[in-house]
């Protein structure tokens, strides 16, 4: 072979360990902060990274008091603004329809919460707090 293949060889050879060794850490990481070791670097938001309660990572599950806390925030604004729709209401408390789908759902099931329309043009409105 000559000198240039030789050295093409090599460099080819070192790069593919690096990317190897690159994937095996990615992966380490990832593997690490799904079974709950260190948090993973991936970025992403949620309701806590925008101001929320509590420090937690995208797709971690929701504590019972971190979805009351968003429930009740909902309902006092909803009892101070009623009849707006949830990309309004998003804007102003800063969450996402994600953030408030199951709070809101809770919150309607219970009577706390009435609703007019379907779809994005739902707004809503305070009932009986319970």
């Amino acid at each position: 072979m000559s000198d240039f293949q030789t050295e093409m060889n090599r460099v080819v050879a070192d790069f593919v360990a690096q990317v190897t060794e690159l994937a095996k850490r990615v992966a380490i990481d990832t593997l690490e902060g799904a079974l709950g070791g260190r948090p993973s670097n991936r970025g992403g938001s949620s309701y806590s990274a925008r101001g929320g309660t509590g420090g937690r990572r995208k797709g971690a599950k929701r504590t019972a008091s971190d979805l009351d806390k968003l429930g009740d925030d909902f309902y006092s604004f909803v009892s101070k603004h009623p009849g707006m729709r949830i990309e309004q209401i998003n804007k102003q408390l800063d969450t996402t329809t994600k953030d408030l789908a199951l709070p809101i759902r809770k919150m309607i099931g219970e009577g706390s919460l009435k609703t007019k329309g379907e779809k994005r043009s739902t707004t809503y409105f305070a009932g009986a707090k319970k």
